[in-house]
């Protein structure tokens, strides 16, 4: 009896010690620079033309367009695409990255990257990151699968890519694993796989774009789908995990994006994963000292059919937003704008709409990520019926002009956005 409790006690010791309990480490404030309010654009041209993709045409080769420009991902031949993501590089380019295979799951899955030019608006051929052979050799532990990329921008100005590592089970069982580029993502290091716990160091996954703390370390969001199914944020010194702080609890909200808003506060919109009788919307968590503590806040009331969303803030303080705004498929995709984080959030874009068709010739569209290569443009990538990935890009003016659109009062029999 003395031995188990002395064991449940060092246990307990060691998950104390590796959640940092207590005042250590101390947190710094998020990196945050205040925000001019200022919009400069043709103020005699306010409308905004919404337009799907299926009607968005190549005509408009030139960066700068007025209206957003359509493109692909490389295509590798895989009957099976998704996750895309992506990274601003220190040459003016985007590098993309997304996993790919016979099926999401299977062991040939392998996580590809690609070069977009800016100046020619066109995609280099696809290269492999990482595949599973390489990152059982790596990692020197059996890999049964691979998933999400997410790459950040590290202080010292090298590239960390996160991505989704599973040696037994489903998504549940997954961990997280990392490699760095010194040369903007040309060669990687040996993987490494973050400890985000003390004990099994399973169910953690991410989907969403880092945050920077003013002290140069990296914040993670990361989400567990195992027993629960709740967001954490991982703060990372280099590969080390060296604390985390929950966003939520329960079981009803997965994969959070984070909009930070001062030093000290952010918000996190989730994918929600609610029970049929609960609210099919998306929820929300708020922090007021750089992430320490979370508190969950009122719901966003726009629907979220159990679906991922993208979020990102324009260097004018303008949210962007993709999404499902449906309560059931993915066949409906938009990207809204928010003029400010206590403003309401309207549809600037529909990027895709089955919802006309039958219900069996319905094509998903999912799974949207959100870059800014200059902070007043929008890159967006989103998978595309798990066939393609789908690059679309938001030029500042087009940008501008849909801010503007928000400062026009909605006529009194709109109908309200959703």
């Amino acid at each position: 009896m003395k031995r188990v409790f002395a064991l449940s006690f060092l246990m307990i010791a060691a998950i104390a010690g590796f959640l940092h309990v207590g005042e250590q480490p101390i947190w710094a404030p998020f990196a945050f620079e205040k925000i001019a309010e200022t919009v400069s654009i043709n103020q005699d041209n306010l409308s905004i033309e919404k337009m799907s993709s299926k009607e968005i045409t190549k005509t408009n080769a030139k960066i700068g367009t007025e209206e957003p420009l359509l493109n692909w991902l490389p295509n590798t031949g895989a009957a099976s695409v998704h996750a895309g993501s992506l990274i601003a590089l220190k040459d003016g380019g985007v590098r993309a990255f997304w996993f790919a295979g016979s099926r999401e799951g299977a062991k040939d899955v392998v996580i590809n990257t690609a070069v977009y030019d800016q100046a020619k608006a066109q995609w280099s051929p696809a290269s492999v990151v990482m595949d599973r052979v390489s990152a059982e050799k790596g990692l020197s532990r059996y890999i049964a699968k691979l998933g999400n990329p997410v790459p950040a921008r590290m202080a010292d100005g090298r590239i960390q890519l996160f991505f989704v590592t599973v040696s037994i089970g489903g998504w549940a069982g997954s961990s997280i694993s990392a490699v760095i580029s010194e040369d903007e993502g040309v060669t990687w290091s040996q993987p490494k796989r973050l400890i985000t716990s003390p004990m099994l160091n399973l169910s953690t996954l991410v989907k969403s774009p880092t945050v920077m703390f003013s002290d140069g370390r990296l914040g993670l969001p990361a989400y567990h789908e195992w027993i629960g199914r709740f967001g954490e944020l991982l703060r990372l010194d280099g590969d080390q995990v060296i604390d985390k702080r929950r966003m939520n609890s329960g079981r009803s909200a997965i994969q959070p994006a984070v909009f930070v808003e001062s030093a000290e506060q952010a918000s996190a919109l989730f994918r929600q994963t609610r029970s049929a009788d609960q609210a099919k919307q998306i929820p929300v968590s708020q922090t007021v000292n750089a992430g320490q503590s979370w508190q969950v806040a009122a719901d966003v009331a726009i629907p979220n059919p159990n679906a991922a969303i993208a979020v990102l803030t324009l260097n004018q303080g303008a949210r962007l937003m993709a999404l499902n705004n449906i309560e059931r498929g993915r066949h409906r995709l938009v990207l809204m704008m928010s003029e400010s984080p206590s403003s309401e959030w309207r549809v600037i874009q529909v990027l895709e709409d089955d919802e006309t068709l039958p219900i069996e010739g319905r094509q998903e569209f999912s799974y949207p990520f959100l870059m800014s290569a200059n902070g007043s443009d929008a890159h967006l990538v989103y998978t595309w019926d798990r066939k393609r990935i789908r690059h679309v890009y938001f030029g500042s003016n087009w940008l501008a002009q849909a801010r503007n659109q928000l400062l026009v009062p909605a006529p009194a029999n709109a109908p309200e956005a959703n």
